[in-house]
């Protein structure tokens, strides 16, 4: 299976840069953003973190308070002097809040809590993919073409009329492609709430969605009984 080609970047999927030095926890973090469609990297300190921020160019970093090596005050100023990414500052409870007020004055975005808590991080980590989103306009998944920002799609190069809950359901199944979303992830990102009482709803939409994609017999998106849909890309 391959991934979606993107026009202007090859990534689909937010990218979080994690520096911290216990392995376990960036390990926990992880497996848990990546279940919501995030790609995580993870370095034990400050320097090791600049070389990938460089190398990676990922949508937001994560950094703990006390990053060893270079720490956060200083990994914030030499970031800030080569690009605006997102930079995320891990605070213990009862840390020094005079450190994390440096930080900021240098130039982080903002603290979050450590240990690091999905609710609070995803909507950061997905708001700082959206901002780029210029530079991901088009995905392509075999016949089907999808242009983020002239909400146009097409199928073996004829436009097909979606609406816009459509557009935005087949966006973000496009966007994890060959990945099982639950319904509950889909009722999140898609319809921005937490009624999972409602997913009868997705149902409907991915039944109209299949037709219009001309997608008679399943192949392309995939339900996976008893915990979402899968759009596969071969």
């Amino acid at each position: 299976m391959t991934a979606p080609a993107v026009e202007g970047d090859t990534r689909s999927a937010p990218m979080l840069l994690v520096a911290d030095p216990d392995a376990g926890l960036i390990q926990k973090l992880a497996a848990a953003l990546e279940a919501e469609g995030v790609d995580v990297t993870g370095v034990p300190d400050g320097a090791q973190a600049l070389l990938q921020a460089g190398a990676l160019r990922p949508d937001a970093v994560l950094i703990c308070a006390s990053l060893p090596i270079v720490g956060p005050v200083d990994f914030v100023r030499a970031v800030r002097l080569a690009r605006a990414v997102p930079v995320l500052l891990g605070i213990d409870f009862g840390s020094d809040a005079e450190q994390a007020l440096q930080a900021l004055e240098a130039g982080a975005t903002a603290c979050v809590a450590r240990p690091y808590r999905v609710p609070e991080l995803l909507p950061l980590v997905q708001a700082a993919f959206r901002r780029q989103g210029p530079h991901r306009t088009v995905l392509t998944i075999g016949d089907v073409e999808l242009d983020v920002t002239a909400y146009q799609v097409k199928v073996a190069g004829r436009i097909v009329h979606l609406p816009l809950r459509e557009f935005e359901l087949l966006h973000y199944l496009m966007r994890n492609a060959n990945r099982t979303v639950t319904r509950e992830q889909i009722m999140r990102n898609v319809w921005h709430s937490a009624d999972t009482m409602s997913t009868n709803t997705i149902a409907v939409h991915v039944k109209r969605l299949r037709a219009r994609l001309g997608d008679d017999e399943d192949k392309m998106i995939q339900t996976v009984r008893g915990v979402g849909y899968r759009l596969v890309s071969d």
